[in-house]
């Protein structure tokens, strides 16, 4: 195939030009073969029409820089070679398909390497890059070898006739942009360059092109996940020469020898352990001929589909999975493996199960760690074309035969390099890229090429050419509808006859619960759906971590660069920081939240007389009752498993063991009774029970925490009554109750600090879901679509109150102040009343909360705000009674546990890309104010007259200041401590791509009241 000239070349929709090879598997080979990685000289040219004489043997390069390889250019040299680039839906040049703009940054790359002599034997050399962004051309002692595009796609070139013994010298041309960028439009960062591994290859006479080894299982009997007969089906591609061919797998005593093509035929193998997510069972095996031999490492396992469930092994799989992008805050897109295995050890700590490769192939390593730690994988293809929504997909090149030949080589690249892995359990076409012929052809392929291994693309709504049904974003109303078996409403864009078909086969939420900022919530509803409906398989997290990039602002301070700091035209700002993994490795309190939810064992709690505890505060137990233990599991059975359990009064531990738990098969259950509890009538009494591991695992360490629930055993308190009074007098509110000073009804000191407050807070810095357009569709309440519910709080001015005291009175032990709050051009308001007051020697306050009529909207929060200044000695933590130990909120409660923690102001709160609403803890009952490790402060927080108790918030920084910042470090230096107790909170939704918050967990403008005793401690 000629080249085509370089204007043409950049706009060329062929994958490929040259000695470009057909794509194969990504083998560990005894073959000779030379890394070409390392410092490569470099140099950046505006478009893409630079000399070309720098390919020439004898160019001289001296003058150029030198980068290294792999590495994307725009991340080397402080932005000497450009910035990069963030869009989720946009292209970030003119939409002219299939042309790019002439102001296209190349990057041409030159070094040196040595041939040794002996590879004058080999029967061709053969030179492999594994990731090029976008577009590259390849050279080699001065002569064209090939181009090829396709990103994060394998591209091997046959260099035989152009290299020689001794010194070599290789050019390659990269071009940024493509007639390829068209379909490579994922939500992430726009790197450029050579950003994985490029290798040579001394291919022998007589060696192995390629090898698939498909091993399948199936059990012996009954649901022992133990031992079955194992099922080789191996596809050797080599020529007549290479035979015999020998496949051993020692550990299973198979040594098959081969003589001729014609031989190579399925074989069964007795007693294979099968491979699973939880049990990754892996047998070392070899294929070899006299000239070369293959290592690979197989797993036995059988993939299929049975009416609407998805299989493996013979047993429903349901996905706990998150989508993963390559990302890393300083290396981008190049991979790192420790980095890599650290971030899938971490995924398996959090009860992670399954990973969708989103969207493109991973780094080939990335699969084989997949293999090792055990992962349900949906192995997505490189596509992407989701800037053509904006057209309503008018030229999407999915559905354009002229695109078609591009489409099927990204299928065949992806399906040939990864088809050993027995990770992979479904093939992906891509991601939001419409629907069309050419999307329908990949499946064709696919089908034909690996008939075992379901087609997923979520795009193909109807059904016509996929063998999973799956959407994204969809809300608990809708995912219910999918998974009933009597509903009667019609799916997206489906007739009722294609909505039957799409309910005839297992439903997937191939991206869910967008993790943006603090969020998401709901993920325990999505969980309860799962478990009652067996057609719905779970789903991937959106997504797995932030892709923040490490830059410094203009005075040095470190940060996490999002889309708009580096400078773009066009840009899709913080939606690229959309993770439950912060871009540092932090994990998010979603990533808690997720752990919780979907943990492999479920506690019932069932004491004697009542057969309804559900595992989390129902019921009381005084050394009587029992826990059911159910295995959530696919494959193994609770073995590895220790079930310690401890009581706590008040948070304080007063005793523990271990629970005699027999082994529970994946599905079973087994009734165990509960230890005997000592109930105090001074304090609460928790008894909570933990599964964790009883020896150590390449992920995690012995006695790590993978289950856990809590049992209420507390006696009936009484809540001390509120006393009434009468008498009361007018005045001017400067007086002294106890350890408070007031001056005209308002605080200023407590216990000797000063101290301002109570003032109504009903605005938060909003989330990134608060942010987020309505859709006006499945809302939780009143909402405008195409406007977020913080345009609405602002417009509102709940950011802005302001208060005109209406009266102020006192008795001799009481002061009440009554205020009217609202804001500027809102005839709206809120009536606050509060009520000081000495009881039981301690300082108590009571505020009644209650809004006027005409507030349209839900509400942020319902508290109150105090200032503490530092003063001589700053507030810089807490030590608490009540839900922890991380943030939680109305639908995110589930990881939050009732125990006593302690925390420093700073650790109370999370460094979110965007500054945000953070650190809330929920059902707060005692609170204690700390300067280091002295006490300054207690305040104890007493339920209202429904039983809800309040949170709390303690920040250096008000939620106002916090809503101007874009980042973390431009919060600054504060000299006051702020501390919020709410009576109530908004949920957290999805809203910033998905649902809002579910109406149970909206907060509609209500009264509240908020009661709390305050003690100094010193």
């Amino acid at each position: 195939m000629p080249f085509p000239h370089v204007s043409d070349l950049v706009s060329d929709l062929a994958p490929g030009r040259g000695a470009l090879r057909p794509a194969r598997s990504w083998l560990r080979s005894d073959a000779p073969s030379l890394s070409l990685n390392g410092r490569w000289q470099f140099r950046l040219s505006p478009t893409a029409s630079g000399p070309e004489d720098f390919a020439a043997d004898g160019f001289d390069d001296h003058g150029w820089d030198s980068i290294p390889v792999p590495s994307h250019w725009v991340l080397e040299g402080d932005g000497a070679y450009g910035r990069p680039i963030y869009t989720n839906i946009q292209f970030p040049f003119p939409i002219d398909p299939p042309h790019v703009p002439d102001e296209n940054p190349t990057g041409d790359y030159r070094r040196h390497f040595t041939v040794p002599a002996d590879w004058a034997e080999a029967e061709r050399v053969v030179l492999r890059f594994d990731g090029v962004e976008s577009l590259f051309r390849v050279w080699v002692n001065g002569t064209e070898i090939g181009s090829a595009s396709g990103s994060r796609l394998a591209h091997e070139f046959d260099v035989t006739s152009a290299v020689r013994t001794g010194d070599n010298v290789i050019a390659v041309r990269v071009h940024q942009w493509s007639a390829a960028s068209y379909v490579e439009d994922q939500d992430q960062w726009w790197l450029p360059g050579i950003f994985r591994d490029v290798t040579l290859t001394a291919r022998p006479v007589g060696g192995i092109e390629d090898v698939w080894l498909r091993t399948g299982f199936e059990q012996d009997s009954g649901r022992d996940e133990g031992r079955g007969a194992g099922l080789v089906e191996a596809e050797i591609t080599a020529g007549a020469a290479a035979f015999p061919v020998t496949l051993r797998i020692p550990e299973l005593g198979v040594e098959r020898v081969w003589a001729a093509p014609g031989d190579v035929a399925p074989f069964a193998v007795p007693g294979v352990e099968p491979w699973s997510a939880e049990v990754p069972r892996l047998y070392d095996a070899t294929v070899s001929t006299a000239a070369e031999s293959i290592a690979l490492r197989v797993g036995f396992r059988t993939v299929g589909i049975r009416g609407d469930q998805f299989l493996v092994n013979g047993h429903r799989v349901v996905f706990h999975g998150v989508n993963r992008h390559e990302a890393h805050p300083e290396r981008g897109r190049v991979f790192d493996e420790e980095h890599a295995r650290e971030d899938l050890a971490r995924m398996k700590r959090f009860n992670v199960n399954a990973i969708r490769t989103s969207h493109y192939p991973p780094h080939p390593r990335l699969l084989d760690l997949a293999d090792e730690l055990g992962f349900w994988v949906v192995l997505e293809c490189d596509l992407e074309t989701h800037g053509f929504e904006k057209l309503d997909w008018a030229g999407n090149p999915s559905d354009d035969p002229a695109w078609r030949e591009a489409y099927l080589d990204r299928i065949r690249r992806t399906v040939e390099r990864d088809k050993n892995h027995p990770s992979i359990v479904i093939w992906s076409l891509g991601n939001e890229a419409g629907t069309g012929g050419n999307l329908a052809a990949m499946s064709s392929w696919v089908h034909a090429r690996d008939p075992e291994r379901p087609v997923h693309y979520e795009g193909d709504y109807t059904g016509e050419y996929t063998d999973l049904y799956s959407r994204m974003y969809a809300s608990v109303p809708e995912t219910e509808q999918i998974g009933s078996d009597n509903a009667r409403s019609t799916l997206l864009n489906c007739t009722p006859a294609q909505s039957a078909r799409q309910r005839t086969k297992p439903f997937l939420l191939c991206e869910y619960a967008h993790a943006m900022g603090n969020g998401p919530g709901a993920f325990d509803q999505y969980e309860a759906l799962v478990r009652r409906y067996p057609r719905l398989h779970g789903g991937f997290v959106w997504e797995w971590r932030d892709h923040g990039i490490l830059t410094t602002a203009p005075d040095g301070t470190a940060y996490h660069a999002y889309g708009g700091d580096f400078g773009e035209v066009v840009h899709d700002g913080n939606f690229v920081m959309d993770g439950m993994l912060l871009t540092d490795d932090v994990p998010t309190p979603s990533l808690h939240e997720f752990k919780a939810v979907v943990q492999p064992v479920e506690f019932t709690f069932e004491s004697e007389g009542d057969g309804d505890g559900d595992g989390r505060d129902h019921g009381k137990v005084q050394g009587h009752g029992e826990v059911v233990v159910t295995s959530l599991r696919h494959t193994a059975d609770t073995s590895d498993l220790r079930f310690r359990w401890r009581v706590e009064h008040d948070g304080i531990p007063v005793a523990s063991g271990v629970l005699d738990v027999p082994a529970v098969v994946a599905g079973g259950s087994a009734r165990v009774p509960l230890p005997t509890v000592s109930v105090a009538h001074d304090a609460e009494t928790w008894l909570t029970i933990d599964a964790v591991l009883a020896a150590p695992t390449t992920w995690a360490p012995a006695d790590h925490v993978l289950a856990s629930a809590q049992l209420d055993c507390s006696a009936p308190r009484r809540v001390p009554a509120v006393r009434s009074r009468a008498a009361w007098l007018p005045g001017d509110g400067n007086l002294s109750l106890g350890i408070a000073e007031f001056t005209g009804g308002s605080l200023t000191r407590l216990a000797g600090r000063e101290v301002s407050g109570p003032r109504l807070e009903l605005f938060r810095a909003p989330t990134d879901n608060d942010e987020s357009p309505s859709d006006g569709v499945e809302e939780s309440d009143a909402s405008i679509a195409g406007v977020s519910n913080a345009e609405l709080w602002r417009r509102d001015g709940l950011d802005r109150l302001t208060t005109r005291r209406i009266s102020v009175a006192h008795t001799a032990d009481a002061l009440r102040t009554v205020d009217k709050v609202s804001s500027a051009n809102s005839a709206s308001w809120v009536t606050v009343e509060s009520m000081w007051s000495v009881e039981d020697g301690d300082l108590e306050l009571r505020v009644e909360i209650e809004p006027s009529r005409g507030w349209r909207t839900v509400w942020p929060r319902i508290g109150i705000r105090f200032e503490l200044p530092d003063g001589t000695a700053a507030v810089d933590g807490a030590d608490w009674f009540g839900l922890g130990p991380l943030e939680s909120y109305p639908d995110s409660l589930r990881a939050a546990r009732t125990g006593r923690f302690s925390a420093t102001i700073a650790d109370l709160s999370v460094d979110y890309a965007r500054p945000q609403e953070t650190g809330h803890r929920s059902g707060l009952r005692r609170l204690t104010l700390a300067n280091g490790a002295s006490e300054v402060l207690r305040i104890d927080a007493l339920p209202d007259t429904r039983g809800r108790r309040p949170g709390f918030t303690l920040s250096r920084h008000t939620p106002q200041e916090i809503a101007l910042a874009r980042h973390p470090f431009e919060l600054g230096d504060s000299t006051t401590s702020h501390l919020i107790i709410d009576a109530a909170q908004h949920g957290l939704g999805s809203r910033s791509c998905g649902p809002d918050v579910w109406p149970e967990f909206a907060l509609r403008p209500e009264a509240r009241t908020i009661r709390l005793r305050i003690a100094a401690t010193g």
